[in-house]
């Protein structure tokens, strides 16, 4: 029993698994189960089958389709009705920089570097001291130099390299991943352990945000939830902790805002990433389903109040396979 929790604890899958303090035996039995259903064997079952055993595992009950409410349920609705060909130019790290040019602006883009199509194809001797390298096709998974004299670039091409591999979206059929070119982009590191915007988007109008700090995979990352006149809401995200001391809003706050509503107009939902470094804002990512849409809410009553901001668009009866 002790090392079934020990490889429970330690196996976390970026936007489908996440941890929860205090699991019930059951619920630990279900994320085994969630752990070989996400395990690739079973990328052959429409999306619709797999998202239905998935959602029972992860949420412990039924993902109604028909007559979603919740928030985490129109998010899995939206995953195989919503499937405008654009997104997947929009979820790839490296193609969505046209949009922001075209929609913003060049100067919200983080200063890119190069672009590669393998790990063996970086020149390190060509990179500055700092810099930063992430696949376009994934999400979570971020090699962070900070002096390339101390960089480990064995444990770097194994992470980039493992990722390379992966098509992200048979996790949790996330269709905008699905077609995605796997290539590295490597970026100017901005500066350290930076503060990460993410605003929620409802049709075009941003509803709240949460700014987070740290990252995932090494357990730093701490999380604050606020509305859009900078007051913490009532919920949060039980499977991350909370910073300790109340966080000013950003000095480009008003500016931020702007920016979210022209990048998600026209578009159901989309989580907007920016940072701001000095007084200049920078674009992060799009993401169409955080957390695949499995979102762990606490009190979960705010599951159904966020669902309400979600309102859906007409079914895409052109879909199939799903």
């Amino acid at each position: 029993m002790i090392q079934f929790e020990l490889f429970i604890n330690n196996y976390i899958k970026e936007g489908v698994y996440y941890k929860v303090k205090n699991k019930t035996p059951k619920k630990k039995i279900n994320d085994y189960l969630t752990i070989v259903l996400t395990s690739g064997i079973f990328i052959w079952l429409p999306d619709k089958i797999y998202l239905k055993i998935l959602y029972k595992l992860i949420k412990g009950c039924k993902l109604d389709l028909e007559s979603p409410k919740t928030f985490n349920e129109k998010l899995q609705w939206l995953k195989l009705y919503d499937r405008n060909q654009k997104y997947t130019e929009y979820v790839d790290k490296y193609e969505v920089r046209k949009y922001i040019k075209t929609k913003i602006g060049k100067e919200y883009l983080i200063p890119l570097l190069a672009v590669y199509e393998k790990f063996n194809d970086i020149n390190f001797d060509d990179l500055p001291n700092r810099f930063v390298l992430k696949c376009t096709h994934d999400s979570g998974r971020v090699v962070i130099c900070k002096d390339k004299t101390k960089l480990d670039i064995k444990k770097a091409s194994n992470m980039i390299c493992k990722s390379l591999k992966k098509n992200y979206y048979y996790n949790g059929r996330e269709w905008p991943y699905k077609n995605v070119k796997p290539r590295i982009v490597c970026e100017k590191l901005l500066e350290d352990n930076i503060k990460d915007y993410k605003f929620y988007c409802f049709n075009g109008i941003p509803k709240f945000l949460y700014v987070s700090q740290g990252l995932v995979y090494d357990h730093s990352l701490k999380v604050n939830f606020y509305d859009m006149n900078w007051n913490k809401v009532q919920f949060k995200r039980n499977d991350y902790n909370n910073f300790d001391l109340s966080l000013d809003p950003p000095t480009m706050f008003e500016k931020m805002k702007e920016i979210c509503k022209k990048l998600s107009q026209d578009i159901p939902f989309v989580r907007v990433d920016l940072y701001q470094v000095k007084e200049k804002i920078y674009f992060s990512e799009l993401t169409f389903t955080p957390t695949s849409g499995f979102m762990p809410i606490e009190p979960e009553e705010y599951n159904l109040i966020i669902g309400d901001m979600l309102q859906l668009p007409l079914k895409n009866k052109s879909n199939i396979n799903i």
